[in-house]
């Protein structure tokens, strides 16, 4: 057995002089299904019990998406962006993430593991790049359910009738959107902690009783938007002065929008992190994953039309929308904010309940990998739940809601988001058309780089070039060169992988245009936002360069973790299927 780099401050320095070689040697290293099935798996000591079932999956998808998106993104994304066409905007994203989820889908049935997209990239373009999306997926559910945390509380405070700034504490020598003290979302998502790591099976059962309760508050406040509202608010705004129509800020408002509203997705990323505890994860994950995704999309484009029928877009409230839309009528209906208070802090309950199951999944996982503390992989025997990284992370979650205001928070989810998405959509291409060891990769590499640059270029002309012919003949060039470059490699590079139980229908294609369709929402967020996000990724390299990589290569001197293995992807299926499916 090696010794340890950080046994001793000597030991660390003389690891530290090694760096360029581990480097060189840990940050490709690639995993296999059979390995993050058996023995990295192995490495939490207490396995996680098989109880969920397709109806459960559907359930927290469902309750993971719902509350997070329509009750505190919509009112931002209606009033700054797309006005009365958001409805369009959740229509884009929930295409982008279906196309998503198909990806997310067959990773999950081929290699049912908590790790989620962490684990997809491990085993397709190494540990440094699932590092780098692990690090950018908890601290996304760590900083969106500090938001939605948040906006609990402003919908608490409207279903009694107290303003949410009488429960919050203002601190006058803070900067501006750390200031406002918020103790109710500590106390939630402390107690929401607690539920799950006492059990998963009962935290869906929970779940489901709390969608269901939140589902028929959703139908309530559709029917009575619908009935109440008036159509001359999707094209008239309140001031005169202010842009009209449907499209008040134009198509790039409307994806400025769908990048916005993105955060609302997340809750079926959450989904796939439980196929571990699936019972059937060929039949249940398929159904599961995407058919939650579905019954949102659809749940968010008829809330967005009943919350723009009853507001002009120029008079909704960016924190509560919904509630703050009956607040203070004089007709007889101001009862029904509070009702909606009611249902929205029901969703965002679950919301935060499948996002902080998911959250402490992801941390469990990178923690079997050894790039942080092995600490955060240990399963309790008693609970069969990763409590040490449920606590750790609900902690953290629980001290940046207490200060953090949503609007600080919400750009940089939607980054970390769509960067995590994008990735898992190269990974799928990928794995299907390189056999590691045993193809050549650069056909498949070059593919994704140049199709990739294609994407950014286009997004940039439609983000800078000033409208006209000139920009529009701009777009046509640039959309039949992606396309040309598409079939080009459809037609010249084999599949080398065929899924054995569920694959991503016409591949190339669906996984491609999610590619595209990410890069273009990425193109829409704004500066402040890519900058946060570069500052974020230098600190996770930092902490690769300075402790992951140090530590992998310590396991992997101890036998923990396994080298790369040729020729994996013609051995692995059978021992995948007899790991898996074994209940």
């Amino acid at each position: 057995m090696n010794s340890s780099s950080f046994s001793s401050f000597r030991a660390y320095l003389r690891a530290l002089s090694h760096t360029p070689t581990r480097l060189a040697r840990r940050a490709l290293s690639v995993s296999t299904s059979y390995d993050e099935m058996s023995q990295v798996r192995a490495r939490s000591g207490t396995s996680m019990r098989k109880t969920l079932r397709w109806y459960d999956l559907v359930s927290l998808g469902i309750g993971g998406m719902v509350g997070a998106g329509v009750f505190v993104t919509t009112g931002h994304a209606t009033r700054l962006y797309a006005g009365p066409a958001v409805l369009l905007s959740y229509a884009i994203a929930g295409f982008c993430a279906l196309l998503s989820a198909f990806c997310y889908t067959e990773f999950a049935v081929d290699m049912p593991v908590a790790g989620g997209a962490f684990s997809y990239l491990r085993v397709t373009f190494g540990e440094f790049a699932a590092f780098m999306t692990g690090a950018n997926l908890v601290v996304d559910y760590v900083l969106s359910n500090a938001a939605v945390a948040r906006g609990f509380t402003a919908y608490l405070g409207t279903a009694i009738g107290i303003s949410s700034a009488k429960w919050r504490l203002t601190v006058p020598s803070l900067p501006h959107g750390f200031n406002e003290i918020d103790v109710v979302a500590v106390a939630v998502v402390l107690l929401i902690t607690l539920v799950i790591c006492y059990s998963t099976r009962e935290s869906s059962v929970m779940n489901m009783i709390l969608t269901a309760l939140h589902i028929l508050f959703i139908a309530f406040v559709i029917m009575v938007g619908f009935w109440k509202g008036s159509w001359k608010n999707f094209t008239e705004p309140a001031n005169p002065q202010n842009p009209g129509g449907f499209f008040p800020h134009g198509a790039a408002g409307v994806f400025k929008g769908a990048a916005a509203v993105y955060l609302s997705y997340i809750g079926y990323d959450a989904v796939s992190t439980m196929a571990e505890e699936v019972r059937d994860p060929v039949r249940d994950i398929p159904v599961g994953v995407s058919g939650s995704v579905v019954i949102v999309t659809v749940l968010y484009c008829l809330m967005a039309a009943s919350m723009t029928k009853l507001l002009p877009y120029d008079m909704i409230n960016a924190e509560a929308p919904f509630s703050a839309a009956f607040s203070g009528k004089s007709d007889g209906w101001g009862w029904v904010s509070r009702v909606i208070g009611v249902g929205a802090s029901f969703g965002i309950l679950t919301s935060l309940l499948v996002a902080m199951l998911g959250q402490a999944r992801y941390m469990c996982v990178i923690g079997r990998s050894n790039v942080v503390p092995s600490w955060f992989a240990r399963v309790h025997p008693g609970t069969s739940t990763p409590v040490n990284a449920s606590a750790f992370l609900g902690i953290f979650t629980a001290a940046i809601a207490l200060f953090t205001d949503l609007d600080v928070l919400l750009n940089l989810v939607s980054i970390g988001t769509l960067f995590v998405f994008y990735m898992v959509a190269n990974a799928v291409i990928y794995r299907r058309y390189v056999a590691t060891g045993t193809s050549n990769p650069w056909p498949t590499l070059s593919f994704l780089c140049s199709f990739s640059f294609t994407a950014i270029m286009f997004t940039l002309i439609w983000k800078f070039v000033p409208t006209g012919g000139a920009k529009a003949g701009m777009l046509s060039v640039s959309g039949v060169i992606a396309i040309a470059i598409l079939q080009l490699f459809h037609c010249m590079v084999p599949q080398v992988r065929k899924p054995e139980f569920w694959g991503v229908p016409f591949m190339p294609w669906i996984p491609s245009i999610s590619i595209f369709l990410n890069v273009f929402l990425l193109g829409s967020l704004d500066g402040p936002s890519y900058i946060r996000f570069g500052f974020f990724s230098a600190v996770a390299v930092l902490f690769y360069v300075f402790y992951s990589v140090h530590a992998s290569f310590d396991a992997e001197g101890d036998g923990s973790l396994a080298e790369k293995v040729g020729g994996e992807i013609h051995v692995e299926s059978k021992e995948i299927e007899d790991q898996s499916f074994k209940v």
